[in-house]
């Protein structure tokens, strides 16, 4: 069975750092480029982050040097650490794979004085 479970939002002040965690469960994990995307309050769902099997990433240019995707098959998690943290980044974060469809419920993160 297919399911992926995001944690580690929150609330933070701009120029803070939250880490989120997305658990995976099922084969697929170890087999696939995972990523993340963000979706805000009126706007469309983008791309945030994503990473290849073989470790390569991708990042947003309004995140790059920001924010540092990385996963660890054997445990079959996938994380997003996010640093300097500016109130546009508020948003739903999703963790999941394209190549299936296959995304998580969501973590709401705020950042906001």
């Amino acid at each position: 069975q297919v399911q992926l479970v995001e944690s580690g939002g929150g609330l933070v002040q701009p120029g803070g750092s939250l880490r989120l965690s997305c658990a995976a469960s099922g084969s697929f994990f170890s087999y696939n480029t995972m990523g993340w995307d963000r979706q805000a309050p009126g706007k469309q769902r983008e791309l945030v982050a994503y990473i290849t099997t073989g470790g390569t990433t991708n990042y947003a240019a309004s995140v790059k040097g920001r924010f540092t995707i990385s996963r660890d098959n054997a445990k079959k998690m996938l994380y997003l650490q996010m640093n300097s943290l500016k109130p546009e980044d508020t948003a739903v974060y999703y963790c999941g794979t394209r190549a299936q469809n296959y995304w998580g419920q969501g973590t709401q993160v705020t950042v906001s004085s």
